[in-house]
């Protein structure tokens, strides 16, 4: 097979008229997701916007191989995500930053490798620490720290292995707003270090334009996609951009896409 030239990007997630029910107690079933097409390019930072309920984070959990999709298909790097996570490929964070209270950030930040039975890269761990602005606090407990430290420890713990691909459902969505735009401005200082291809669920359209290359806009349930966005912000981005003409004409045009359906 010949090399693929350095200007075309290979697909890294790739959901095809990908479609998710669930089961009630009563019987019946609720369809979430129907006919999701979806393609993410290898190094792309994507977001998923769309009203509550709308299925944002089942897409994310089908492509971390926590949900099977019950139509369609659900690939990475053309393979089941099942497989990617029992190699332990794929990094995920979470609104809930799931750390143990009990362990410090270093040994938050260690967990991966002893879950995968590796030995543990102690430099490779105090450079996710310094990556993620953490240095002085790696002996610190969750409960030392602030809720936007915490977040910073949970993406550093997700980027242990080295994965593939990093999801993030909402990491922010519990922080006030003045953290919020702060960590929006770290995470994308992080992700341009690594260059991941990244998908982000969040409720935040302006945390979507900042961080994304790519915006898709979901419908109300059953999720579907409604529209698919390209970002024309360069990189790296700052908080001027946030001032902007045209980010707020985007921020609107984007606001009203979530809007119900008349």
């Amino acid at each position: 097979m010949p090399d693929i030239p350095q200007t075309e990007c290979r697909e890294a997630i790739a959901l095809r008229a990908a479609g998710k029910a669930f089961a009630l107690d009563d019987g019946g079933s609720v369809v979430a997701l129907d006919g999701i097409d979806i393609s993410i390019r290898e190094g792309e930072f994507v977001a998923i916007l769309g009203p509550s309920g709308c299925g944002k984070s089942t897409v994310l959990r089908l492509v971390a191989g926590l949900e099977t999709a019950t139509s369609g298909t659900v690939h990475i790097e053309g393979r089941a995500p099942a497989e990617l996570a029992a190699h332990h490929r794929l990094g995920v964070a979470f609104q809930d930053h799931a750390l143990l209270p009990w362990l410090s950030v270093s040994d938050n930040v260690a967990l991966p490798f002893r879950v995968a039975r590796k030995p543990v890269a102690r430099d490779t761990i105090a450079r996710l620490i310094a990556l993620v602005g953490l240095s002085g606090f790696e002996n610190a407990r969750p409960s030392q720290l602030s809720g936007g430290m915490r977040q910073r420890a949970s993406i550093a713990r997700a980027l242990a292995l080295d994965p593939d691909v990093l999801l993030l459902d909402e990491p922010f969505g519990a922080l006030d707003a003045v953290t919020r735009r702060h960590m929006n401005i770290e995470l994308q200082r992080i992700w341009s270090a690594r260059t991941l291809t990244t998908v982000l669920v969040t409720h935040s359209v302006e945390e979507a334009l900042f961080l994304a290359d790519r915006i898709i806009v979901m419908t109300g349930r059953p999720g579907r996609v409604l529209r698919d966005v390209a970002v024309p912000f360069a990189r790296p981005r700052t908080p001027e951009a946030l001032r902007t003409a045209q980010f707020h004409a985007m921020v609107d045009d984007l606001t009203r896409a979530l809007e119900p359906q008349g």
